[in-house]
């Protein structure tokens, strides 16, 4: 029978059973997806690696030594904490279930929020200050955000200010929006630290501000010469932050942009993030979702030759300082937003 014949209800029928087989095959692609990433196993061998299994049954194996190292315990956890973790899948889907606008033209309703990139960024992607850094530095790891795009350079002109300005003197030899340049920008982070106007630079990893300051140009060329793509968006990261006072509304629209694009295009196949608590001899797997930092899944380097309770009480341990650097961290986050971004 041609399709000409087939009458307005049949076609109506098989429309609607074709759009619901798809959705049916779009869900369970998301299911098995999402229950991939889900750790099954983890072992710590002889061999001082991490032999992890997803539910999907894929392996792999984490060198100890490349792994983020802690001393963190239940009596040091009276300041800001940095972890470096994925991002929680759940709050990755959530955040595609939204029509969130990753263009930057006609995007005028969220108006109020672009005066400053952590409101642009905080109004659609929530969570506090360790959630912002994770999804720009992936947002730079990824390619998507390039603090050397068009729209983040600066027109040529001739003009100068009458009087001459400080932020004319600082920024004049800037050919970006931000110090692109390492030594401009190493120079612009020593101004700020005088006047004591790091504000939001003070709970970034010294890890990162400590390979910012020791990268001179031609180390920084050499880098993206060898492609060390992490090492790279870190001190992008701190050039962003340094020059975030600086950013107009167009170049924080953009970055915004970049910062959406780059987690609805989040990566499904991402490894677990595995923190090692040196103190307590674990590897503990972790994702950082709005509310914070969650733990996965623990395991322990001594785990043949501790007793079972001592087992469930570095695990409660454990779980105890990770709520403590949440609570800490989120009441960090609530001053410095207080004080650097003028906002309750």
């Amino acid at each position: 029978m041609s399709y000409s014949y087939i009458s307005d209800s049949v076609r109506v029928r098989l429309l609607h059973n074709l759009k619901t087989i798809t959705l049916i095959f779009v869900l369970m692609a998301w299911v098995s997806v999402s229950h991939a990433q889900t750790v099954q196993q983890m072992k710590w061998d002889k061999d001082f690696q991490i032999h992890i299994t997803l539910a999907n049954d894929s392996n792999y194996i984490l060198d100890i030594k490349e792994l983020h190292h802690t001393q963190v315990d239940e009596n040091s956890t009276n300041s800001f904490t940095y972890l470096p973790t994925r991002l929680d899948n759940t709050f990755i889907e959530k955040l595609k279930q939204t029509a969130v606008d990753t263009t930057i033209l006609n995007n005028t309703e969220q108006e109020n929020s672009n005066k400053t990139l952590w409101s642009a960024l905080h109004s659609s992607l929530g969570g506090g200050w360790v959630h912002f850094v994770n999804c720009v530095l992936y947002s730079l790891e990824t390619g998507y955000l390039d603090i050397t795009a068009p729209l983040m350079k600066r027109p040529e002109t001739n003009w100068k200010p009458n009087p001459m300005t400080e932020s004319y003197k600082r920024t004049r030899k800037w050919e970006y929006y931000i110090p692109v340049n390492q030594k401009l920008a190493i120079k612009e982070y020593k101004i700020k630290k005088s006047k004591n106007e790091l504000g939001h630079l003070t709970d970034v990893p010294q890890e990162f501000i400590t390979l910012f300051l020791n990268t001179g140009q031609s180390d920084y060329e050499k880098m993206k010469l060898e492609k060390r793509k992490r090492e790279l968006a870190k001190i992008d990261l701190i050039k962003i932050l340094v020059g975030a006072n600086y950013l107009g509304e167009t170049q924080i629209k953009y970055i915004k942009s970049m910062v959406l694009k780059a987690m609805v295009d989040y990566a499904n196949n991402q490894l677990p993030s595995v923190i090692i608590f040196d103190n307590y001899n674990a590897a503990v797997a972790m994702s950082l979702n709005e509310a914070g930092y969650q733990v996965d899944k623990v395991i322990f380097a001594d785990e043949r030759f501790i007793s079972i309770e001592t087992r469930l009480d570095r695990i409660n341990k454990i779980n105890l300082i990770v709520n403590q650097i949440n609570e800490v961290n989120k009441e960090v986050f609530q001053q410095k937003l207080k004080s650097y971004y003028n906002q309750n």
